[in-house]
């Protein structure tokens, strides 16, 4: 029973020290906040305006694809990303972007011929 006082002890007085050196213990342990990169993307007249966004390996991108008319959606294979837009609204989602490329992305609906012609990319610039 003593031990575990006294172990338990100075696991606090252990956990009080790295309390008291505070933000220089945090700094050699922190890593780099990843950039967030925030991007409205249009859905209009079978068309996405911007059609290409840029971005750096390891951002975080939110994106938030917007429809001015019919439904729509975002897709991009290699990111496993399918979202569907509601007409006259938006959707809202966050990824990492951790691989470096360029990636095309388009509308998969099919109910529209004009969905076929919706396509845009995604370049990501390595480190």
């Amino acid at each position: 029973m003593r031990f575990a006082r006294r172990s338990l002890g100075m696991m606090l007085l252990g956990a009080g020290g790295l309390l008291l050196a505070g933000p220089a213990m945090g700094r050699l342990f922190a890593q780099d906040p990843p950039n967030r990169r925030e991007f409205t993307i249009v859905a209009k007249d079978f068309r996405y305006t911007p059609a290409r966004i840029e971005v750096t390996q390891d951002d975080l991108v939110k994106l938030t694809i917007r429809s001015e008319d019919i439904a729509h959606s975002f897709t991009i294979d290699e990111y496993r990303i399918v979202k569907r837009v509601p007409a006259g609204g938006s959707t809202t989602f966050e990824f990492r972007a951790d691989r470096a490329g360029t990636f095309p992305f388009y509308c998969n609906l099919t109910g529209e011929t004009g969905h076929q012609m919706m396509h845009g990319e995604l370049v990501v610039r390595g480190k």
